[in-house]
């Protein structure tokens, strides 16, 4: 299912992100500052150490739950990226008119996913699954995944099938850091709802279904 996309803001990310350079015209010892969430980092830091290499510009990109960065981002951020439209739109509050809001540009989609333990031990092959009696499951509440556990569980058009997988909610995470954490901690919990970047940034904790 693929619900939300990732936002980014000022021309330059766009080229970032496709690697379709444009010269820029800053000096080699100049930075280009990004902030955004953790769940998009991976492709962010990758796509501004291409970009970086390129134009001969050092980038510093930092990520995480947005209270780490925000006020440093208010006085020297160049790029904001972000994981949710919802989220984009929180930040051009949270940055106080420092973010022109023509520049913000969609750039791509990315899907849901059941994360479950190595090995796939509770052989969830879907979603219908996880509201079998007994399961465990982990949802983020917020950053970028707020209503997304209800969206999912809804696309059925059925209010029991939205009953039966809250009761099976054992842990409500704030975002996807901490929920990776007590992902790790608890080994009770049967599956993890939640982007699928998460689990290709951490293959050795998680299996993946679609």
């Amino acid at each position: 299912m693929y619900r939300k996309v990732f936002y980014i803001v000022l021309a330059i990310s766009f080229c970032l992100s496709l690697s379709a350079i444009t010269p820029l015209h800053v000096r080699a010892e100049d930075v280009v500052y990004v902030y955004g969430p953790g769940g998009p980092y991976p492709a962010m830091k990758e796509a501004a150490e291409t970009f970086g290499k390129q134009q001969n510009v050092k980038m510093e990109v930092a990520a995480g739950p947005t209270n780490q960065w925000i006020e440093k981002a208010k006085m020297d951020a160049d790029i904001i990226y972000s994981g949710a439209e919802y989220m984009m739109t929180d930040f051009i509050f949270a940055m106080d008119g420092r973010i022109d809001e023509t520049m913000v540009t969609p750039l791509y989609l990315r899907p849901s996913s059941i994360l479950v333990r190595p090995g796939n031990p509770k052989k969830i092959k879907d979603f219908p699954d996880l509201l079998k009696p007994g399961m465990k499951i982990l949802v983020v509440n917020g950053a970028g995944q707020a209503g997304l556990w209800e969206d999912i569980a809804g696309k059925d058009g059925k209010i029991e099938s939205v009953k039966k997988f809250r009761k099976q909610i054992v842990a409500y995470a704030p975002n996807s850091a901490v929920a990776k954490k007590m992902w790790t901690e608890n080994k009770e919990i049967d599956a993890w709802l939640i982007w699928n970047i998460w689990q290709v940034a951490n293959p050795d904790i998680a299996d993946l279904v679609p």
